[in-house]
């Protein structure tokens, strides 16, 4: 089958079960069976027996609504890479922004001659604790993961790095590091149990339960998540949290309502809709 011939129908075919970037994903499992780069696809030749029926297989399972990152085995972010599966939340490029903003505030420790200690809670995948890690080679970085399965993908992604990642419940994790943290991170579950009809496929049916499912309003986690930060960080830390755009408000209300914190704020994603807050623990 010639390449452009694959293309088309991968494209259709993926159309026609509702996957919503068809185009994107069909070059993807192309360049994924046949070993080349993206960007490089145009530049591949015909299909042989064996790689259509490979593609085929992987159409198949898109088509089920699969997530992408699950038949690649792969998921990028920021600069780095990410081993993910069955077991595992995929991360989104909007927590791309978060990460980026941890390691801007971990920029500003270290230009303070000393050395960022930073937490990350519910690591899923150790995504933001491997972008971090990477992009400041100097912080000290430790993550924690309550699902196991989760825990060994994790595990994986962050082995060699330098890491401290643990098993455990954020709700009383890091008891030796109270008090002493820089910045914490944490990309929590945020939906509410009666939005499940909502939630795209890939994620509802694919992603773990954990990550996903938060009380009625979606905000059980974070509510955590400022009790246990307020006894992690130093005066003057930082956090910060993703949330679900429709909790713009709602989340950094969490962190208002605590009393402990200063300067909570939201930000946008790309696209302009409300994704994560932060604030600061009050001197």
């Amino acid at each position: 089958m010639s390449l452009r011939d694959a293309r088309r129908r991968a494209r259709d075919r993926l159309a026609a079960a509702g996957v919503p970037s068809p185009a994107y994903d069909a070059d993807a499992l192309l360049a994924h069976v046949l070993g080349v780069d993206r960007g490089r696809l145009a530049l591949a030749g015909p299909l042989s027996p064996d790689e259509e029926q490979r593609l085929e297989q992987l159409l198949v399972r898109r088509e089920r609504r699969e997530p992408l990152q699950h038949l690649l085995g792969t998921a990028a972010f920021r600069h780095v890479e990410l081993a993910v599966g069955p077991g595992v939340f995929v991360p989104r490029p909007e927590t791309e922004l978060l990460a980026g903003w941890a390691v801007e505030r971990a920029h500003e420790v270290e230009r303070g001659n000393r050395t960022c200690r930073v937490v990350d809670l519910c690591t899923g995948s150790g995504a933001i604790a491997l972008a971090v890690r990477h992009e400041v080679p100097a912080a000290e970085v430790h993550a924690v993961e309550l699902d196991p399965a989760a825990h060994a993908w994790a595990e994986r992604n962050l082995a060699g790095t330098g890491v401290d990642l643990r098993l455990g419940d954020l709700a009383d994790a890091f008891e030796d590091l109270l008090g002493t943290v820089d910045v914490i991170t944490c990309n929590p579950p945020y939906i509410p149990l009666e939005a499940w009809e909502s939630v795209a496929p890939e994620a509802r049916d694919h992603d773990p339960a954990l990550a996903l499912w938060s009380g009625e309003d979606g905000l059980d986690a974070i509510r955590v998540v400022e009790r246990r930060a307020a006894r992690l960080l130093r005066p003057g830390g930082w956090i910060g949290v993703e949330h679900a755009d429709a909790q713009g408000s709602s989340a950094p209300g969490v962190f208002t309502a605590g009393g402990r914190w200063v300067d909570v704020r939201d930000h946008a994603d790309l696209a302009g809709r409300p994704r994560f807050l932060t604030a600061r623990l009050a001197r």
